[in-house]
């Protein structure tokens, strides 16, 4: 029995790995075939050129932090691909049956530069990796994080942080609370559901989450966790 136990074992380990092998090696040639087809120079600086592009150094500091706080928490210390949230996203997902996801934030941004309108698969994820370190060499963070912001969709039709910020509370990002910037970091987990016009009971959720990850991350005091939480994002109109 403990013979038989062992080959099954062994039987499983070669076809995972075989597995593993083919789909690094799928997902390297969907990369070069994307590349291929757009040089991530010309695709990023398609980006940069829209008129509503908001550079870094004009990003809300708040939004930027609730972003990390609640996407990546190690974007700005780590290099390449983030290992340790990966594993924590299977384990939270295979023993706590939560959906919790893996992407960092240049993955997300290779995603919405090369596969958004895509079936994405895993051999996908493997190309949008390989994507992301490239994006790492070309570009500094910040300027991975000004494309993450205004790649996004934030819900109700608004493309990007600048439509975001005056859609929702008619002011730029700067101009944005540290409420506002918790709301809109949180919108773009899932559009659909968080978008202000018909899911702000959940978005409101959603904000709190955010703010809940930037004070365990010791961005935030307790009191602006606190003030923000109570702070109703829509009376700040102008």
């Amino acid at each position: 029995m403990k013979k038989l136990i062992k080959k099954l074992i062994r039987t499983f380990l070669v076809i995972l790995t075989i597995g593993i092998l083919v789909t690094l090696f799928i997902g390297h040639h969907i990369y070069k075939e994307a590349i291929a087809q757009t040089p991530l120079r010309v695709a990023v600086e398609n980006e940069i050129k829209k008129t509503e592009y908001v550079p870094y150094n004009e990003l809300n500091k708040n939004f930027v932090n609730a972003v990390v706080a609640v996407e990546d928490k190690r974007y700005f210390e780590r290099k390449g691909f983030d290992w340790i949230a990966f594993t924590r996203a299977i384990y939270h997902n295979i023993f706590y049956t939560a959906r919790e996801g893996g992407s960092t934030i240049g993955q997300q941004v290779a995603k919405n530069l090369y596969f958004i309108a895509t079936h994405r698969t895993i051999a996908h994820k493997v190309a949008e990796v390989f994507i992301m370190y490239d994006l790492e060499k070309e570009y500094s963070k910040e300027d991975i994080m000004a494309l993450y912001a205004n790649m996004n969709y934030y819900g109700d039709g608004l493309w990007g942080i600048n439509r975001a910020s005056y859609g929702y509370f008619n002011h730029s990002n700067k101009e944005c609370t540290l409420a506002q910037c918790a709301m809109l970091a949180g919108i773009p987990n899932a559009p659909a559901i968080y978008q202000l016009s018909t899911g702000y009971d959940k978005a409101k959720v959603r904000q709190e989450h955010v703010l809940d990850c930037m004070y365990r991350n010791n961005m935030i005091t307790e009191e602006q966790y606190s003030l923000a939480k109570n702070e109703n994002v829509l009376s700040k109109q102008e």
